[in-house]
């Protein structure tokens, strides 16, 4: 089955690595056909393995390679076909969409942060189809008030997100 492991906290804040090197320790527990999109954390691969085993030996063999603390999301390619199809908000260049991937239940966690923050203009949180969906004007991101509860050490271990357009590059990588 074909999977992507979405991982966290990737060339930011001082954690950097190469793609090619992820893709090698990725190769190295024995996944196959194994390959980036993008420099966020985005790999590729094919296993029979049960996603909960994958999840577990590949963030192990993350942390001993990378000597950090590795967390990482697998989603298989049917769901994140999904993802992009119920992304409830219309394409507009003014506005970036981000969908979080994460533990089971983490999209109720983000709609109750997102409904307690202050909001920009124009910003939108919504839950479709169990995936958390933020729409916030371009320039804003990181400075909103829900882009910092982001960023709580709390909330670390529970998701990671990417913007929509990451989702489409990993559908057409095929």
């Amino acid at each position: 089955m074909r999977y992507c492991a979405f991982l966290r906290g990737v060339n930011v804040k001082g954690t950097t690595m190469k793609m090619a090197d992820v893709c090698a320790v990725f190769a190295n527990v024995g996944v196959q056909k194994v390959t980036s999109v993008l420099a966020s954390g985005n790999i590729i691969f094919s296993s029979e393995e049960e996603v909960a085993v994958l999840k577990e030996t590949l963030q192990k063999a993350m942390s001993a390679h990378f000597n950090y603390d590795a967390f990482l999301f697998i989603k298989s390619e049917k769901e994140i076909e999904e993802i992009l199809k119920c992304n409830p908000f219309p394409k507009d260049e003014n506005f970036h969409t981000y969908a979080f991937i994460g533990n089971d239940g983490v999209e109720n966690i983000l709609a109750a942060e997102f409904e307690k923050a202050a909001k920009a203009e124009n910003e939108k949180g919504k839950i479709t189809a169990q995936t958390f969906y933020w729409q916030i004007s371009k320039g804003n991101t990181l400075g909103s008030e829900f882009g910092k509860i982001l960023g709580r050490k709390s909330l670390k271990e529970q998701f990671t997100s990417r913007n929509i357009n990451t989702f489409e590059k990993i559908i057409k990588k095929r």
